[in-house]
């Protein structure tokens, strides 16, 4: 029992001891082998040597390389779809172009329409102004055509105003005072006084009726 105790501890040394022989067998076949090769003295030699100092960063020239440019390549497909979006875009710009020029007559159209009716509303302005002053003009006429009537005796005036014609009649007796027309009333035909008093007074109620447009 005693003798296998023994032998138990030898075995691991004895087998450590063989691995480490076997080691360094294995190292000096491996110097042999590097020597034997081609210019395996010369690796062994730049090992042994020491290496010569790097040269300075700024002393060495390092090539430029310039890439060549890349081109992708196009398939059919793709160009298929670049022509199809350049027919688009020439149908684009010229609908654009024809918008443009519908544009620019609609602007000369409505360049000529606001000119016409600014000529129109002058005409009208003008018009306007002349038919006031042809109203001032025939009320300044009615006003001494009516100051002749008032200035005459009644009686005068009433044989004349028995044969006048009865619009110009109204239109006289309507711009004179009320106690000049019932002067004149008073001595003209009962027939014609008759006749006077009625225009009179459907003048003057037309005149301040108010128009019924419900109709």
């Amino acid at each position: 029992m005693a003798r296998l105790q023994r032998l138990a501890r030898i075995v691991p040394f004895t087998i450590l001891f063989i691995v480490i022989v076997l080691a360094l067998k294995l190292v000096d076949l491996g110097q042999a082998l590097m020597q034997a090769r081609p210019g395996g003295a010369m690796v062994a030699a730049a090992q042994a040597e020491p290496a010569p100092p790097a040269a300075p960063v700024s002393q060495v020239s390092v090539p430029v390389i310039t890439p060549a440019p890349y081109e992708p390549a196009i398939t059919p497909a793709e160009r298929l779809l670049l022509q199809d979006l350049r027919g688009r875009r020439a149908q684009l710009d010229a609908r654009e172009a024809l918008l443009q020029q519908r544009e620019a007559v609609l602007d000369a159209a409505e360049h000529r329409l606001t000119a016409r009716i600014a000529e129109m509303a002058e005409l009208q302005s003008r018009l306007e102004q002349m038919e006031t002053a042809r109203k001032e003009h025939d009320e300044a006429n009615w006003v001494g055509l009516v100051k002749t009537y008032e200035s005459m005796k009644p009686r005068e005036a009433a044989v004349i105003f028995n044969e006048m014609e009865m619009p110009v009649l109204l239109a006289v007796m309507d711009r004179m005072k009320d106690t000049k027309v019932a002067a004149i009333l008073g001595v003209m035909q009962p027939d014609r006084a008759r006749m006077v008093t009625a225009g009179l007074a459907a003048m003057r109620t037309k005149s301040v009726t108010v128009p019924d447009h419900a109709g």
